[in-house]
């Protein structure tokens, strides 16, 4: 058998070593996204499928949505770079920015968050006001929800109640869908969510709206973003922003995707936008 000269082993070591790293290179070219779990899974891949089409067209890679069991999980995970892109309400965005030390980036929000709301919903006609809650129960949603905790605890507190001192009891449904769920059937007397989820919930007739009422909305605040790790290339981070501003309800891809993400479209946002947040967390001791 011939044996190779050395000039051609030393090539033939050259090719492999690019060819490992070349399909090292290729398995890295992914992009691990997920969401807060603030509605029942199904509904967050459904919302998520289109979107991972589009962003693996527009950053020509693999795109991956790994769902999370909870709230905490979702900041865990871009923490420690397990995944790239979070879909974050305020708080857990607060949440991961103090918990890395400065080092997320929230990329943009859709513009309904820049003058996001919640809404207090019950089918007592007794409620009309929040002191009317005092001696009642009342859901929120996760311990970790903007829109479905943090915010309409610290109206709450503004109006004179406070809910672990007025309230008979406080319950956490976990989701928004699950604490319209847990007010239509009686388990509560009233429920804190998002008003986009309730919105939703009454334009698919999926809510009786005779039955169950809105009787308090909140003032505006800023709430859900898309962030990355502070250690993303930045040629990516402007790679994805530019995917999310050039969505257009004028395609019907865009259109699919708005709607789904329940977005006029999207707009740049940073980490200043959140300050009021984290003051509202700190003052209710929930940071």
């Amino acid at each position: 058998m011939m044996s190779l000269s050395p000039v051609r082993c030393l090539k033939a070591a050259l090719l492999s070593l690019m060819l490992a790293f070349a399909t090292l290179s290729q398995a890295q070219q992914v992009l691990r996204v997920t969401a807060i779990p603030d509605e029942s899974p199904t509904e967050l891949a459904r919302k998520a499928a289109p979107l991972v089409k589009y962003l693996e067209a527009k950053l020509g890679m693999k795109v991956e949505f790994t769902p999370v069991t909870d709230y905490a999980a979702a900041v865990e995970t871009l923490v420690n770079k397990k995944i790239d892109l979070a879909w974050f309400g305020g708080f857990t965005f607060v949440q991961a920015n103090v918990r890395s030390g400065g080092k997320v980036i929230p990329l943009v929000q859709r513009e309904e968050d820049e003058r996001f709301r919640s809404v207090f919903i019950t089918s007592d006609p007794a409620v009309a006001k929040l002191a009317d809650l005092k001696g009642r129960d009342l859901s929120f949603g996760s311990q970790s929800s903007t829109s479905g905790h943090l915010m309409p605890r610290s109206f709450l507190l503004q109006a004179g109640v406070d809910p672990d001192k007025d309230l008979k009891r406080v319950a956490y449904s976990g989701a928004h869908d699950a604490t319209i769920a847990a007010v239509a059937s009686g388990k509560v007397v009233a429920g804190a969510l998002n008003i986009s989820v309730w919105d939703k919930f009454v334009a698919d007739k999926k809510v009786d709206t005779s039955k169950v009422r809105v009787f308090f909305t909140t003032p505006t605040y800023f709430d859900y973003n898309w962030t990355v790790h502070a250690d993303m290339p930045a040629a990516l981070r402007e790679k994805l922003s530019a995917a999310f501003l050039a969505l257009s309800r004028d395609t019907a891809e865009g259109k699919e995707i708005l709607d789904l993400q329940r977005a006029t479209r999207f707009v740049p946002t940073k980490a200043e936008n959140y300050k009021g947040i984290e003051t509202a967390a700190r003052s209710a001791g929930l940071l």
